[in-house]
């Protein structure tokens, strides 16, 4: 599987894509999202997630900064990834300066459900492993 993704619906080329694109940075899986996360994004991104959250790491970072639209299915993902961690033992952070999507996740009772920070975490000092 490679580091940078893009999911596309059925094949086409349409303006309802996201970029997916990862690294592991201060023992943390760090998830950059770019795009459009709806109904029709939504199921390649989920598989995308799901790869990630049955691997080594239990810490997983989604850095939604770069996305400019999520809806309902959007917000079924991350709960859907959340859910993996957490089954896991794991943990699922949100990294968004988003006013609007800090308010969707209120509105939906999912604000005190997700972990939300404005910045990725720090890579640790020192060599990382």
């Amino acid at each position: 599987m490679s580091e940078n993704d893009t999911a596309h619906v059925a094949g086409q080329h349409t303006a309802h894509e996201v970029h997916v694109a990862h690294r592991v940075a201060g023992g943390a899986t760090v998830v950059s999202l770019h795009g459009v996360i709806d109904a029709l994004t939504a199921p390649a991104l989920s598989l995308r997630l799901d790869a990630l959250t049955t691997g080594p790491e239990l810490d997983l970072v989604l850095d939604l900064r770069p996305v400019t639209f999520i809806d309902c299915a959007g917000l079924g993902v991350l709960c859907r990834a959340r859910n993996r961690m957490l089954a896991r033992q794991g943990r699922l952070r949100l990294i968004t300066e988003s006013a609007s999507l800090r308010r969707i996740l209120r509105v939906t009772g999912l604000g005190d459900v997700f972990e939300v920070h404005t910045r990725p975490p720090q890579p640790l000092p020192g060599p990382q492993g």
